[in-house]
């Protein structure tokens, strides 16, 4: 459980639609809170996940909210079902789902690691949810030891939750994110890192995971983009893993998807099979959702051990070293010297009265016993601004109410003694220490138990104090919920990143916000790279400099010959050419633009109404380093809008590409796959308001060719658009 922060959707109290009342926050994400709360009606606990309020009026993230919802028509208890989506008078768009309590295999991987034989029942469970998801053509893409939670601990009640970048594999269907990468690198399957997924890439997650948690450590995905590349491409290292749980996993998580199951039934047969014909479970209508685990936890700590306080007399507090925050080498100002004096009147105020028992006679036997004991210190860089609850000293209580109140904050403390761990005054003093210099920080203390939540700087802020956190003693069990910033991220601030990973023409932010991006908000970056190792180093120092906000990389991995051409290119807006492709043998539409080796790619434009005029042309660039001029060649060399279009108004439908069976007298191109250069080939739509090319290009010509004819062009480009065409080898 984490605390409640001001800035939450909701607070535990609040009653949402006179219905459900908010109890506690499970978990916080990109873009998205997630809330335990019961019905007022039924009395039912269900799971609130709430769109954040920058987010609920944004048409986009509303789409991704009721796609969420959609996966409701999935029946199997292996896989969360959602309700239904309400929104509140204030505007907050809520999800309402079933509630389990449960740990994540992320605990129980940071616990140890479980059995073979458990996680070979979390298998079976896991495949009978996917059984059902990619029957109704749903691949989760995001499978790792964090989305899978087992329902009261037990692994035969393992549930699959977070369908949030879910992707519906029907032929023109949308997607919740998009076609490119989506997941975590250190459980996606290799062919994700080139946008490309289906039902066995799910299969490749599932390995991964399995084997991360029969270890009890994360995997290694790599130290930069090559070896993430390199290591991807190598099969597990399944070494010391018993059967039937190895060979499990090196069969679900094959570099290759042809060498793997290829289909969650398989995975279930195999099972039933290294069962001995056991069957596979029963699929029961039972499904719930469990809270996201924080995004870093400590190692649970032992029972506590409690004393009453007053204690009895100890030689004092011992003074820890200070953990620097980064940057710690230069000088420190004045928030850090309030943060020290903090510290050293903590220890002085600790040391030398309660714990010592010092004041016993004074005011220590007069103090009321409380229980809960409770404490919040809440501050920034600067120092502390908040102080309420209870202390067990006078010399505490008038040192952090006068901390709090020079930086016009405000302190209510009440003195009282507690069931307190002899090392509660130590442990606060180290938590204070650590918190230096960190933006925003809050502690919720409980008898021994403390709830840290806050805002670090950066990433390395929080690995600092999350390192410091190991050094508290076991007896005060610290609980971190610590996000990353900045809280206001500014589009300037990636510019340098998309310039130096622009190897494939220009990267580009999409619709950033002109405010800059608030803690949350999703980055888009769009533009083609010339290869996945510089997708995944773009997606990296991007996620570097963001904080807690998600990154998508759009665009394709296009081979060098492309890319020379993408970087001639002129800089245009899509103009909203429509590219179709079909086939010549048949009516079919070919919706994701791939053909295989001898087959006839027909190809249209939609020419849409406006444009009436100018000039169109159409070329299609090859993976072999050709480019074919499709509209004007010497074939046919009329390009004009106007003779094209012949008096026809609205949108225009023009063939570009034939079928074989409509070439005659060869004026008109048809092609046909063969085996050689299979690949990307990207179809290229210009139109300008003059020709642009001193005479008709040659039907076809090197890239080098046509990237310095696009450079020595006559006239501006109005707009482009392009879309990819891949070939494949017949499976």
């Amino acid at each position: 459980m984490i605390g409640p922060l001001p800035g939450d959707s909701f607070q535990p109290g609040d009653l949402l639609n006179n219905t459900y009342r908010i109890e506690a926050i499970l978990g916080r994400g990109g873009t998205s809170e997630v809330y335990r709360a019961r019905s007022e009606i039924s009395g039912r606990v269900v799971a609130i996940k709430a769109l954040r309020a920058e987010f609920s009026g944004n048409d986009d993230y509303l789409v991704l909210m009721t796609r969420e919802e959609d996966i409701r028509e999935i029946s199997n208890s292996a896989i969360v079902r959602y309700s239904d989506t309400q929104r509140t008078d204030g505007g907050h768009v809520y999800l309402v789902m079933e509630y389990v309590d449960g740990p994540g295999l992320d605990a129980k991987l940071k616990q140890g690691g479980m059995s073979a034989e458990d996680l070979l029942t979390i298998a079976r469970r896991v495949a009978e949810g996917l059984v059902a998801a990619h029957g109704k053509n749903i691949v989760h893409r995001d499978l790792s030891p964090d989305n899978i939670i087992l329902r009261g601990g037990n692994p035969h009640d393992a549930v699959i939750i977070d369908f949030g970048i879910a992707k519906d594999t029907t032929p023109g269907a949308a997607t919740i994110v998009g076609n490119d990468f989506a997941g975590k690198y250190a459980y996606a399957a290799p062919e994700q890192l080139g946008g490309q997924t289906d039902a066995r890439s799910d299969l490749y997650a599932l390995g991964a995971l399995l084997l991360a948690t029969f270890r009890g450590r994360q995997p290694d995905p790599g130290a930069n983009p090559m070896e993430v590349v390199q290591k991807k491409s190598l099969p597990l290292d399944t070494a010391s893993v018993p059967e039937p749980l190895k060979s499990l996993i090196d069969r679900l998580s094959a570099p290759q998807r042809e060498d793997r199951f290829q289909s969650a039934v398989e995975v279930l047969e195999f099972l039933h099979r290294s069962a001995g014909g056991i069957p596979a479970g029963g699929l029961e209508d039972r499904t719930v959702i469990a809270p996201r685990p924080a995004a870093a936890t400590t190692t649970p700590p032992p029972p506590r051990q409690t004393t009453t306080t007053p204690a009895a007399p100890t030689t004092g507090i011992p003074k820890p070293a200070p953990v620097a925050p980064p940057g710690a080498d230069k000088p420190r100002g004045k928030g850090g010297l309030i943060a020290a004096g903090l510290v050293a009147l903590l220890a002085l105020a600790g040391g030398g009265a309660w714990v010592s028992g010092a004041l016993d006679g004074v005011i220590g036997a007069r103090l009321a016993h409380v229980s809960p004991y409770t404490l919040t210190l809440a501050g920034d860089a600067e120092g502390l601004r908040l102080a309420n609850g209870h202390v067990p000293d006078a010399t505490l209580q008038q040192a952090l109410s006068a901390l709090a109140t020079e930086r016009g904050g405000t302190a209510t403390l009440e003195l009282a003694s507690g069931d307190l761990a002899p090392e509660w005054g130590a442990g606060l003093q180290q938590l204070l220490s650590a918190l230096g210099g960190v933006p925003e920080w809050r502690l919720a203390v409980e008898d021994n138990r403390v709830a840290l939540s806050g805002l670090a700087a950066d990433r390395g802020q929080r690995d600092t104090v999350l390192r410091a956190l190991q050094a508290i003693p076991a007896a005060l069990q610290v609980s971190p919920d610590l996000g990353v910033g900045p809280r206001l991220l500014q589009a300037s601030a990636l510019a340098p990143l998309l310039q130096s990973f622009g190897d494939c023409g220009e990267l580009r932010l999409i619709d950033p916000p002109a405010a800059g991006y608030p803690l949350g908000a999703r980055i888009t970056v769009a533009g083609n790279l010339s290869s996945t190792g510089s997708r995944v180093g773009l997606a990296d120092a991007v996620a570097a400099v963001a904080g807690d906000r998600p990154v998508d990389v759009i665009g394709d991995v296009l081979n060098p010959a492309l890319c020379k051409v993408d970087l001639a290119l002129p800089k245009a807006p899509p103009g909203g050419i429509e590219i179709l492709f079909g086939f010549g043998d048949r009516p079919d539409i070919n919706a994701d633009g791939r053909y295989f080796v001898g087959e006839n790619p027909v190809i249209d434009l939609v020419i849409p109404e406006q444009i009436t005029d100018g000039f169109i042309f159409v070329s299609a660039l090859d993976v072999s380093g050709n480019v074919f001029h499709m509209l004007p060649n010497l074939l046919n060399e009329e390009n004009s809008v106007a003779a094209i279009r012949n008096g026809a108004t609205g949108p225009f439908k023009l063939r570009v590409a034939f079928a074989e069976h409509e070439v005659q007298n060869g004026d008109r191109l048809a092609f046909v796959v063969d085996d050689k250069g299979l690949g990307k080939s990207r179809i290229l739509v210009i139109h300008a308001s003059e020709q642009i090319f001193g005479g008709i290009r040659p039907t076809t010509e090197s890239v080098e060719a046509y990237a310095e004819a696009l450079r020595a062009r006559s006239g501006p480009v109005d707009v482009l658009d392009s879309r990819i065409l891949t070939t494949v080898a017949k499976p």
